[in-house]
């Protein structure tokens, strides 16, 4: 039976994004060897075909990958392959060597990994963490010499160490350093009754912390390489400010300026406002993660969140201040566009002012000389009617008529006057009547 209206075409993909990325259930003890690259310019053809070097893989098809996420069993292991945006994750979950139990000293723990070292160093990409987690038994009722175990199990270095989890059910014990091998390690100790599961989501938030710190610590670089970019602008600007206000430089010279600097700040924000808001967002994750591990203090030693706090807060602030830093210069060189503009806009009105005054003055110019010119038309028209109708009288005289021609025409010069004028109104009347249609 149908009872629902048709499912909407992203439904099925929305509501299984919940379970894209299953957490591993691990049985300890355990060794999990953890690499994540980045995968700029790697494609999952590559990945598949890496995938495909493994043992009885040969069948792998790229489009199983089209999840983001895939785990390949085998008889003594497992092998976990995750794609993110900027970078892939590689997991292998295998069981622990007896050497490497707790009170080992440095243990050697590549040399019994179940993958070969040639397919480990050709993954694709390029790494940004590589961590070897050991999951074992441990006494976590004497704290004192289960701690002196774990600090042994480091070569007696330096470590941080976590009680996590509501009942404090596991300890996390690490020295955040690289070794020769490129690896770092990472130690949990756990009961005997831990479950597969609880073990599986304590690994997967442990390496999350570590892999999003890194990729945090990507726009730390960018912010130090860009503060003397943003110094070089904002002591421009400033000068350019002043110019402004002194007025001593051409709007020209000052728009010219500004463009060069708008250009740089436009630029930087293009190439790293993504970069910035990345490490804000992988912040966030390592601070979501570090909440769920729930950690208590162990005497003598820094929990890992505390260790984690006082090296990331700073970079991070770092980062912060320098992403709010672009964005204030982009809204500062934008005021100062606006208010050359302004200054433009009246300059360019002062402009249009005068050609205007200049404009009616040459128009009142013409005017008047029009009029002028009109008056002496109508007195050169007269001039030359007059000078018709004087001819006309002396015709008419020599016929015989009894007429004076000076005196008649002398008589009609007011009315040939009247006339002339009369007919020029007409002419500007029709003229402007023709003009408003």
């Amino acid at each position: 039976m149908i009872l629902l209206p048709a499912d909407d075409a992203q439904r099925e993909l929305l509501h299984n994004e919940i379970h894209a990325r299953p957490t591993a259930r691990i049985r300890l003890p355990a060794l999990v060897v953890y690499v994540a690259v980045l995968n700029e310019g790697i494609s999952r053809q590559q990945e598949s075909e890496h995938l495909r070097r493994l043992p009885g893989q040969g069948h792998l098809q790229a489009e199983q990958l089209t999840g983001n996420f895939l785990r390949l069993r085998f008889a003594t292991h497992t092998v976990k392959w995750e794609r993110h945006t900027e970078f892939t994750r590689y997991s292998i979950v295998q069981h622990l060597p007896e050497h490497a139990y707790l009170g080992a000293s440095q243990p050697e723990l590549l040399s019994e990994l179940v993958v070969s070292p040639d397919w480990l160093a050709g993954i694709p990409g390029r790494t940004i963490t590589a961590i070897k987690l050991v999951m074992t038994h441990g006494d976590l009722s004497t704290p004192e010499q289960t701690l002196a175990l774990a600090r042994h199990w480091f070569g007696d270095a330096p470590v941080v160490a976590s009680v996590v989890g509501n009942t404090g059910h596991s300890w996390a014990v690490t020295d955040f350093m690289v070794g020769p091998s490129g690896f770092e390690r990472i130690l949990v100790l756990t009961p005997s009754n831990t479950s597969p599961a609880r073990a599986g989501r304590l690994s997967q938030r442990l390496l999350e912390i570590e892999t999003y710190r890194l990729m945090a610590l990507r726009g730390l670089p960018v912010a130090k390489e860009l503060s003397p970019v943003l110094a070089q602008a904002e002591t421009q600007l400033l000068d350019i400010t002043a110019q402004l206000e002194r007025k001593k430089a051409s709007a020209r010279e000052l728009l010219e300026q500004l463009v060069g600097v708008a250009t740089r700040i436009e630029r930087a924000t293009a190439e790293h406002a993504y970069r910035f808001s990345a490490t804000q967002a992988y912040d966030s994750l390592v601070q979501q993660r570090l909440t769920e591990l729930r950690e208590r203090p162990l005497a003598g030693t820094q929990t890992i969140g505390e260790f984690l706090q006082r090296r990331l807060s700073p970079a991070m602030a770092t980062v912060v201040a320098s992403s709010q830093r672009l964005g204030s210069l982009a809204e500062r060189i934008s005021r100062a566009s606006a208010l050359l503009r302004t200054r433009v806009d009246i300059a360019t009105e002062e402009q249009n002012h005068q050609l205007l005054e200049k404009l009616t003055r040459g128009q009142e110019l013409q005017l008047r000389l029009q009029i002028t010119v009109e008056g002496l038309s109508i007195a050169a028209i007269s001039y030359y009617v007059i000078g018709l109708l004087l001819y006309l009288a002396k015709a008419l005289y020599g016929l015989g008529l009894p007429l004076h021609p000076e005196i008649v025409v002398g008589a009609a010069v007011p009315v040939v006057l009247w006339a002339v004028w009369r007919t020029t109104r007409r002419i500007h009347q029709a003229l402007h009547k023709h003009k408003g249609v």
